[in-house]
């Protein structure tokens, strides 16, 4: 009897690797499908044949086994047998029933508001101009108060975004000692309410948009946090209200160029007037040097794209701070894809 030799495994070539890059978009479309048809939640109790999950979302199997396939080929979902799949790792957090869920994130990231903006890069790159602005003509912001369902599906991305750095940011940085926090344009609060439970003595304030405002409100009651929470509304371009120890904002500068940045940490400065305990924590990314894989790197051309403002550097932050009479103190990483930077008033 004669043993064949094992075929080798062919490494891609630098055309293949590139045309794979190339077809990012086709990922993110099969992803939306997966998400907003739950399939990582029928999938819980064990694997299921694709004619059973065609059934219970609705859809055809044919174009549902299609994209499934083409999931499982990345690692998220598994055909464990013939048009059978399962849930993996990777899809785990596509559950909407898990802590650590980023399902409202992924329909974000993936929904067609992006396709449509995305196709609009090389305007940006020629005139600076938004994609969205190019294509609305009003800012990103005025297109989502304007469009209350497209603001419901960004509003609870961010909330998914939360969930997914959130114990991060409690794992790296040490609130005990502060009495009282503010999140700044904080969304509907999980950011807050997740601080607030780990750190029970503490009274927190949420400060944001009248249209936004009513779901926090809403969030902190179902969380019974509404006793220790208050909810405040406002622009942070016209004023900050003063009264709390730290304040905090996640993901609000890098939304920003450098002037409108600067306006509004002047008026955290000015809310922080007088407070000897006060500081400033921004939770954002920062730019890694050089070629280094960075998620940071893909958030800024979504500034880029979207709302004109950037992603930073280190050194960039620092001199945001120095304009608007701040220190840079420290920048805090953590396990997930965004820093604590914190700074403290001169």
């Amino acid at each position: 009897m004669s043993l064949q030799a094992p075929i080798p495994v062919q490494q891609p070539q630098p055309g293949e690797q590139l045309l794979d890059l190339a077809c990012g978009y086709v990922i993110s479309a099969a992803m939306n499908v997966a998400a907003k048809l739950k399939v990582a939640d029928l999938l819980t109790a064990g694997p299921r044949p694709i004619a059973e999950l065609a059934k219970a979302t609705g859809v055809r199997e044919d174009g549902l086994y299609r994209v499934m396939r083409t999931l499982a080929s990345v690692g998220v979902f598994s055909e464990v047998g013939l048009r059978y799949f399962a849930l993996t790792p990777k899809a785990e957090p596509l559950r909407s029933d898990v802590p650590h869920s980023i399902r409202d994130l992924v329909l974000w990231v993936c929904d067609p508001f992006h396709f449509h903006t995305w196709k609009e890069m090389m305007h940006c790159v020629q005139t600076g101009q938004t994609a969205v602005e190019h294509l609305y003509r009003k800012p990103v912001f005025q297109v989502l108060e304007d469009d209350r369902e497209e603001s419901g599906v960004f509003n609870a991305g961010m909330t998914g975004f939360c969930n997914l750095v959130s114990s991060a940011v409690l794992d790296a940085y040490d609130f005990s000692g502060v009495g009282s926090l503010m999140d700044v344009a904080g969304g509907h609060g999980l950011m807050l309410a997740s601080i607030l439970k780990a750190y029970p003595r503490m009274h927190g304030f949420l400060f944001e948009l009248n249209h936004v405002a009513e779901g926090a409100r809403e969030h902190f009651r179902k969380l019974e946090l509404a006793g220790r929470c208050q909810v405040v509304t406002g622009d942070f371009f016209a004023k900050i209200p003063a009264g709390a120890e730290v304040y905090v904002m996640q993901h609000i500068i890098h939304d920003w160029e450098d002037d409108k940045a600067v306006q509004i940490l002047n008026n955290v400065r000015r809310a922080l007037a007088g407070n000897s305990k006060g500081r400033l924590l921004l939770l954002e990314g920062v730019i890694a040097p050089g070629n280094q894989s960075d998620f940071t790197k893909l958030v800024d051309l979504e500034m880029l794209i979207m709302c004109g403002g950037r992603e930073r550097s280190e050194q960039e932050f620092g001199q945001l701070f120095k304009r608007s009479g701040f220190r840079l103190n420290r920048v805090v990483r953590t396990q997930g894809p965004i820093c604590v930077i914190e700074a403290m008033p001169v």
